[in-house]
């Protein structure tokens, strides 16, 4: 069933990486995200403090357990001149190493461990995780900031990041 947002919406997203350096990328079933490798999220349930919906996420969509270590930005968009659209962008550690990914698969297709290096030019990453995985360190990510773009097909009207 699927839930009334209202014209306010708050959602969270997890870069999760691995000892090698890898990200933890999902491609959705639905939306504009399907089939486009992109960052675990979802809503912020009620009840929840931001941190638990990112890890609840996390585990929902890829059955993985994760440390958050801190908030990487937040995205701010609102759709069509309607709807806010606000996003929590969270760092997070894999708890453990050897556990394996087990998606969703109602929401998910497909999830797996992948080099930021090699989503930057894979015409199946989503715009923001092109965005992320291409800047290499906080300076320039300041920098890039502000050059970060929506997907057109979202219909944002207006779009920020903050860093």
């Amino acid at each position: 069933m699927k839930k009334e947002r209202g014209k306010v919406w708050l959602g969270v997203g997890t870069i999760v990486t691995n000892t090698k350096g890898e990200w933890l990328v999902v491609k959705k079933t639905y939306g504009g995200l399907k089939g486009v490798w992109s960052i675990p999220a979802g809503f912020v349930d009620a009840g929840e403090t931001l941190d638990t919906a990112a890890k609840r996420e996390v585990k929902e969509e890829t059955g993985i357990d994760c440390q958050i270590e801190g908030v990487y930005g937040i995205r701010s968009g609102v759709l069509q001149d309607d709807i806010s659209d606000n996003m929590v962008v969270f760092l997070a550690s894999a708890n453990d190493e050897q556990q394996v990914i087990c998606i969703q698969e109602r929401e998910i297709q497909e999830a797996c461990w992948i080099h930021p290096t090699a989503l930057v030019d894979d015409p199946v990453s989503s715009f923001m995780i092109r965005a992320f995985a291409t800047e290499g360190n906080l300076q320039e990510l300041l920098k890039a900031r502000e050059t970060i773009t929506a997907d057109p097909i979202f219909g944002y009207t207006e779009y920020k990041v903050f860093l």
